[in-house]
């Protein structure tokens, strides 16, 4: 029998987390938003939690025992609870740590693991999605080919996040009839980040275009060495964290339509007496309970080393409905009010629209 009933460890993470998300992010999203800037102060205090480190072991530098996608998720789904771009922000450098804990070469992760533990944020991202309508994570444009004693690389990414500061972007390109990734560091020749994308939703997290043009990088660069990497099991990594962040997105979402439809009163009674709202909102509650329990089961299977595959393909596609359906009914609660942009409920639905485009900009 499975049980998700959190550690006390995984409690106090909760905990942690649950309380920044309400004191410093939800007050700043709004403005964040507006303004499509993530305040500095915010993601310094966010890395000051240790969520990365804590993933890591203390023989690269973090205080972990075992990296646990359960925690992970857990801490995932508090962050977007907080607000979705902020999290996406954090959970950036988590897109280079995570691949390489899990299939880098010992020469990368002692290169690279403790860069990733340091006191301050440090700016790694990955570079997967392509900006064509048939993008498939399996059947790359990109292109990386052996060329003596390295590889050269070519392609175009989009959604890349952080790519104007980070000084390491991970590349997946196709190699041949697989997909592989690549280390590629800041101001290697060839590397060119475009303009920042502009987006219906995550307005707050900066993300760009990147152009690789016979990118040159060694052997070494190539995640996992000769072995290569495992890219089922880094995209199932991301489909947990991301139904994870989608169970966050729409429990806010929903508790603010609750905590009004208590408050706003029609006909001399509070709106949530009222049959079909009170309907509304029990389907939302299901709907978040069931994504959640999906993204733990998914999670739990790769924490058992078990092939995650079928019920982490399950947790995404459903979060992907699920997210939507209860930010909709969200604005529908709030009626008139819920378009009006003094409500986050508008900006929770524009948010949790993209999530069947985010494969590969979140890991856990």
């Amino acid at each position: 029998m499975i049980s998700f009933t959190p550690s006390e460890e995984q409690s106090l993470i909760i905990e942690t987390v649950r309380r920044y998300a309400t004191e410093r992010m939800q007050p700043a999203a709004h403005d964040a938003d507006e303004l499509a800037r993530t305040p500095t102060e915010i993601i310094d205090k966010g890395w000051e939690l240790g969520l990365l480190p804590n993933a890591i072991p203390e023989t690269y530098g973090g205080f972990g025992e075992e990296h646990s996608a359960v925690t992970g998720v857990l801490a995932a789904e508090e962050l977007a609870y907080g607000d979705l771009s902020m999290g996406f922000y954090l959970l950036t450098p988590n897109l280079l740590a995570i691949p390489v804990l899990h299939c880098g070469t010992e020469e990368q992760k002692q290169q690279w693991l403790p860069r990733l533990t340091d006191a301050e944020f440090f700016p790694a991202t990955a570079a997967m999605i392509e900006p064509r309508w048939n993008f498939d994570p399996y059947k790359l444009e990109t292109t990386a080919e052996k060329q003596g004693d390295g590889y050269v690389i070519n392609g175009h990414k989009s959604y890349v996040p952080l790519a104007d500061k980070a000084e390491v972007i991970l590349v997946y390109a196709r190699e041949g009839d697989q997909t592989q990734a690549f280390i590629v560091e800041k101001d290697t020749a060839g590397v060119s980040v475009l303009d920042e994308e502009k987006h219906m939703g995550l307005r707050a997290l900066p993300t760009y275009e990147v152009k690789l043009e016979n990118v040159k990088v060694p052997a070494a660069a190539r995640l996992g060495g000769e072995k290569g990497c495992d890219l089922e099991m880094l995209l199932n990594y991301s489909r947990v964290a991301l139904t994870g962040m989608a169970v966050g997105l729409a429990r806010g979402s929903y508790e603010y339509a609750l905590k009004y439809a208590k408050e706003r009163e029609a006909f001399g009674q509070p709106i949530a007496q009222k049959q079909a709202i009170a309907f509304l909102l029990a389907e939302m509650a299901i709907e978040i309970e069931a994504t959640q329990l999906l993204a733990l089961e998914a999670a739990w299977e790769l924490d058992q080393g078990k092939d995650a595959t079928r019920t982490a393909m399950l947790a995404k596609h459903y979060a992907d409905e699920s997210v939507l359906f209860v930010t909709d009914r969200a604005v529908q609660v709030l009626g008139g009010h819920g378009y009006i942009r003094e409500h986050p409920s508008e900006r929770w639905l524009r948010n949790g629209r993209g999530f069947t485009t985010f494969l590969g900009m979140a890991m856990v």
